[in-house]
């Protein structure tokens, strides 16, 4: 129970089915609830109130050091090393369908359940993955990392709902979450302003930024606040199109820079990818056709997936990809069914 609409309405509709339900409250980031940008409380509040209104027991818990261990060290990492990681990836991965799955079976659970945009289909002894109903939703990019075993004691109960349904039966319920924002902010640290909060782990180290011929446009104060594609906040101005992060050289500490949205220096048709993971337990015999994406909301694009080492791929796209980012996860899909997916390493021609 997170304290939003999709987890309180999940609540809801397991109960519709006869389940008995006890909700869970996870709080993993030791901070002060008062600072700015931390809705802790308020969260906590709004999960409270919910299960007043279902009627259903509310049960806190602090996986504060398993998510500073496995989820943030590791996105510090890799921020350090220039990439840019998915937080929310690893965090289902290593709390939500990990301790909290670990917590809810020792506590004598036969299912958790959370509000994500995604399906379960059970297909002999295995379980297939497959897109949330709402394409403009679906969240099966995020679970591309979980397992057999994860799979097999969870639950999506808004799987198959619209958004728009989901807020109108919370508003149906008389659930004081009903018309709530939607969270779009770091797994479990929340909404602020992200340059200013990685700063306090990662010092500013300011360097100069550049266009691919070698033309000094400006500075940056640090190139790992920065992620390829990315065109706010980068302080240049002049004629012509806008700028974008093209390339990043750490050791150097400079931030190349191209100009227009469809420069060929952000267009790419080969993806090499890492710690590739498939959610059946056994890779496809490769190489192999499927669908993939690069981040969350780009339309899933043709591709060929071939391996060129132990657990190293290389997966090429019949048109280029705009901006592949190291750190990013690279998501596999035959049809609506989510197989699999890696961490992008580096992005060719």
């Amino acid at each position: 129970m997170s304290g939003g609409v999709d987890s309180s309405v999940a609540a809801a509709r397991l109960l519709e089915q006869g389940h008995r339900v006890t909700g869970l409250f996870m709080k993993n980031w030791e901070e002060d609830d008062t600072e700015e940008y931390c809705s802790a409380a308020e969260d906590l509040k709004d999960a409270q109130e919910v299960c007043k209104t279902l009627e259903i027991e509310l049960r806190t818990v602090n996986f504060s050091h398993e998510y500073w261990n496995n989820v943030f060290q590791h996105f510090l990492s890799e921020y350090r090393a220039g990439r840019t990681p998915n937080p929310d990836v690893v965090c289902n991965k290593e709390i939500k369908f990990k301790e909290f799955l670990r917590w809810a079976l020792d506590l004598g659970a036969d299912y958790i359940a959370t509000g994500h945009y995604a399906r379960l289909q059970r297909r002999n002894r295995h379980f297939l993955l497959r897109k949330g109903r709402d394409a403009n939703k679906d969240q099966s990019y995020f679970l591309h990392t979980l397992d057999q075993e994860a799979l097999r004691y969870t639950n999506f109960p808004i799987g198959e709902m619209q958004k728009e349904r989901v807020r109108s039966m919370a508003r149906d319920l008389g659930l004081p979450v009903h018309d709530k924002k939607d969270s779009t902010g770091i797994c479990f640290i929340g909404e602020r302003r992200f340059n200013d909060f990685l700063s306090r782990f990662l010092p500013a180290r300011r360097g100069q930024i550049k266009s691919l011929d070698g033309e000094v446009l400006g500075e940056h104060l640090g190139c790992y606040y920065y992620t390829i594609g990315q065109r706010q906040g980068l302080g240049i101005g002049g004629e012509g199109e806008a700028w974008y992060v093209a390339q990043k050289d750490i050791k150097r500490n400079i931030l190349y820079v191209v100009q227009g949205h469809n420069h060929e220096a952000l267009m790419h048709r080969v993806v090499l990818a890492e710690n590739l993971h498939w959610i059946s337990g056994m890779p496809p015999v490769l190489p192999t056709l499927c669908r993939a994406k690069t981040r969350y909301r780009q339309e899933d694009q043709s591709c060929v997936i071939s391996m060129i080492g132990p657990n190293f791929s290389r997966i090429v796209f019949d048109e280029p990809q705009w901006a592949v980012t190291p750190g990013q996860s690279i998501v596999f899909y035959n049809e609506d069914i989510c197989i699999g997916g890696g961490i992008i390493r580096s992005a060719q021609d």
